[in-house]
């Protein structure tokens, strides 16, 4: 009852266990045989190591390929023309452990960039890209070794921050340097060493809670001259109504007290 051109002859062909096979698959298909993965040009899946490991350099690929094996344990991506990495671009590979990506033309990474690899990813290769920053939340739940040399690095409080959370590949601290877009005094300098001695998250994230906590100061400064200047008015407000208080009381007159006095020594001498 299932008919599909130029499939009958093929499978009227076939010894009958493997015809019945392939009408299964036919029916279970909707009449339409299966198709592998194609893999893209100037890639090849291999075994190093014992380990299955995805190759794509040179491929000329300008975006993140599909078909990659979910369980692709080294993915090579490098030298192509990657511009940028967008959220869950890897999520379906599960067990991924080294990624490179170098040698590309990355000027962005999504926030989830790495997106459920937190649990496998153990060294990640950035350099030779054009990242002038990235963003912290991409490294975040991720414990891995990375290489972020030879980028031209705006050495801010979020490349600060991603440094406080992950561990450079031993040799490549030296090859993260100020680029062009960094303060005029920064450019060409070795960003590790400007971090040493310098907190370049004072105006930034990390600067933002102590930017609240100095406005709290502040804040709470003000209040209290307002209310020492409050108090200071008020008892020198009282002051001088005491002192009117006091100018205002009634006075004897003199004249009146030496008259009745005179008459007093006057009654006594007739007496």
């Amino acid at each position: 009852s299932y008919s599909t051109p130029g499939l009958c002859q093929s499978v009227v062909m076939l010894p009958p266990a493997s015809r019945l096979l392939s009408l299964l698959l036919v029916i279970g298909t909707g009449g339409a045989m299966p198709s592998p993965q194609v893999v893209p040009q100037g890639c090849y899946v291999a075994e190093e190591a014992g380990e299955r490991t995805f190759r794509c350099s040179q491929a000329g690929l300008s975006t993140v390929p599909i078909g990659i094996p979910n369980d692709t344990r080294k993915l090579y991506l490098d030298a192509n023309q990657l511009a940028s990495v967008p959220a869950g671009a890897f999520q379906h590979l599960p067990v991924l452990e080294e990624l490179d990506l170098s040698h590309n033309a990355l000027a962005h990474l999504s926030g989830a960039a790495f997106q459920g690899l937190g649990s496998s990813l153990r060294h990640l290769d950035l350099s030779a890209n054009q990242l002038a920053s990235v963003p912290v939340e991409a490294f975040m739940g991720l414990q891995i070794q990375v290489n972020l040399s030879a980028n031209p690095w705006h050495c801010d409080c979020a490349l600060q921050e991603v440094l406080r959370q992950v561990r450079l590949a031993p040799g490549t601290g030296t090859g993260i340097v100020c680029g062009p877009g960094a303060r005029p005094d920064l450019v060409g300098q070795e960003f590790l060493l400007l971090a040493g001695e310098e907190d370049l998250c004072g105006a930034g994230r990390g600067g933002a809670r102590r930017g609240t906590d100095v406005a709290l100061l502040v804040t709470m400064g003000g209040w209290l001259t307002l209310v020492m200047s409050y108090l200071v008015h008020y008892v020198w407000q009282n002051r001088d109504e005491t002192r009117r208080s006091l100018k205002q009381a009634p006075v004897l007159p003199v004249r009146a007290t030496l008259s009745t006095a005179e008459d007093s020594s006057t009654l006594s001498t007739v007496v």
